[in-house]
């Protein structure tokens, strides 16, 4: 069986995912769990505004299926262009969210998408999810 190789993500994506996690540490060390995940989507954008970091909130993107645009599927956030952050407020991050960021990642083409569930007493590692397609 054939394994697709992928190349490494690259490093200016790597420094803004590691200024996104940074971010997102600060929201939940202050904030805490609790709250709605738009009350965490807010505060995470406030935060990265703060830093310097450019990004897009609910980012429109379309299905292609057999040729059709299927509209209706929103991020998050895009950030700098190129990673994908989905905030959640759940009991635990599962499968349904993995593969919604892959979706995700196929359908933008992009590569990295991070997932924070901030409905922990901790946000790492428990509330975190790396998805790399």
């Amino acid at each position: 069986m054939d394994r697709i190789v992928y190349d490494p993500i690259p490093a200016e994506v790597e420094w803004v995912g590691r200024r996104v996690i940074g971010c997102a540490i600060k929201v939940h060390r202050v904030l805490g769990p609790g709250y709605k995940e738009s009350i965490y989507v807010e505060a995470l954008c406030l935060e990265m505004d703060a830093r310097g970091l450019m990004f897009e909130r609910e980012v429109p993107i379309t299905v292609i299926y057999d040729g059709h645009e299927i509209p209706g599927q929103r991020l998050d956030l895009r950030v700098g262009g190129a990673l994908i952050v989905e905030c959640k407020a759940v009991e635990a991050i599962n499968k349904v969210h993995t593969r919604q960021a892959l979706s995700y990642l196929k359908t933008t083409r992009l590569r990295l998408a991070f997932i924070f569930n901030f409905n922990v007493d901790v946000l790492m590692p428990s509330g975190f999810e790396r998805v790399v397609l």
